[in-house]
């Protein structure tokens, strides 16, 4: 099977990689071609536009940044929809939203394309182990065609139903971390300022009550001072403007998710936006 994979990041490119591990013929296009010189190096092949990427595959896969990104790629004369051959299986796994996720089904649909959109969860760990939990949207069918393909990448592999109910879950699940990261940097915090050692009191509540995926990643890079991205700070800020807008518009007051997105807002002021998630503590401390 022949797949065109388009956004070669942090997440992507251990996605690629493990593509290619299960026998995919992958081929990808990223906006800086050095970004993707370790799936080249690899034996991926390089696509010098999107619309290249999309052109006689069997399936496209896009993981990109931004919402502006994802209409980027997907429409105009250069984008994924009009280059790619009818029968063409189409993938994002941006955290995008899910209006955007039921625009192209239905522009994919006119042109032969079944679409999905399936974004993941599990950060850099899970996108280098495979071990990605993603939730699609789409025809059952389609998802159903599809399982080698993410099984590739992923272990926890749910249907969600029509389109744009993979980017619905993907809010939910981004709900539910605002409250876990935030909470993990104030108890380090707290124990800091009670003159506890930070990495006592973390082994001592990390496997309780208080164990949590955040807890355990998170909370040991907070403790040894390490902020680099497994998921960035803007993008973060990004999701949860999505999960703000989708509420709003079902006249929810989710209000701590609020709270923690005016937190990252401020951290993103302090010049934190291309950190890891976990710096949130610099401004919990600050």
């Amino acid at each position: 099977m022949k797949i065109g994979f388009i956004g070669v990041g942090v997440m992507g490119g251990p996605m690629v990689l493990n593509l290619m591990k299960k026998g995919f013929d992958v081929s990808v296009y990223t906006r800086t071609k050095s970004k993707a010189q370790a799936v080249l190096d690899a034996g991926a092949h390089w696509c010098d536009t999107a619309a290249q990427a999309a052109q006689g595959r069997d399936v496209v896969i896009t993981i990109v940044g931004y919402p502006k990104d994802v209409e980027e790629v997907y429409f105009g004369a250069e984008g994924i929809i009009e280059n790619a051959d009818a029968g063409t299986v189409l993938i994002d796994m941006t955290t995008t939203s899910p209006r955007l996720s039921q625009r192209i089904y239905e522009e994919a649909a006119k042109k032969g394309l079944p679409a999905l959109d399936a974004p993941v969860s599990g950060g850099d760990v899970g996108a280098q182990k495979g071990t990605l939990a993603i939730m699609v949207g789409g025809d059952r069918t389609v998802f159903d065609r599809m399982q080698p393909v993410f099984a590739a990448m992923g272990t926890n592999i749910r249907y969600q139903g029509a389109a744009g109910n993979g980017q619905h879950t993907k809010m939910a699940n981004q709900i539910a971390i605002s409250g876990c990261i935030a909470s993990v940097c104030e108890a380090i915090a707290y124990a800091k300022q009670c003159g506890l050692d930070p990495q006592d009191m973390f082994d001592a509540i990390s496997t309780g009550a208080a164990g949590s995926w955040q807890m355990t990643n998170n909370g040991q890079k907070i403790i040894d001072g390490n902020f680099a991205p497994g998921f960035y700070v803007k993008h973060f800020i990004k999701d949860m403007n999505i999960a703000i807008d989708e509420s709003d518009a079902r006249d929810m007051g989710l209000e701590v998710l609020h709270l923690v997105r005016d937190k990252y807002v401020k951290l993103a002021e302090m010049g934190g936006e291309d950190d890891g998630t976990q710096a949130l503590i610099k401004v919990v401390e600050k």
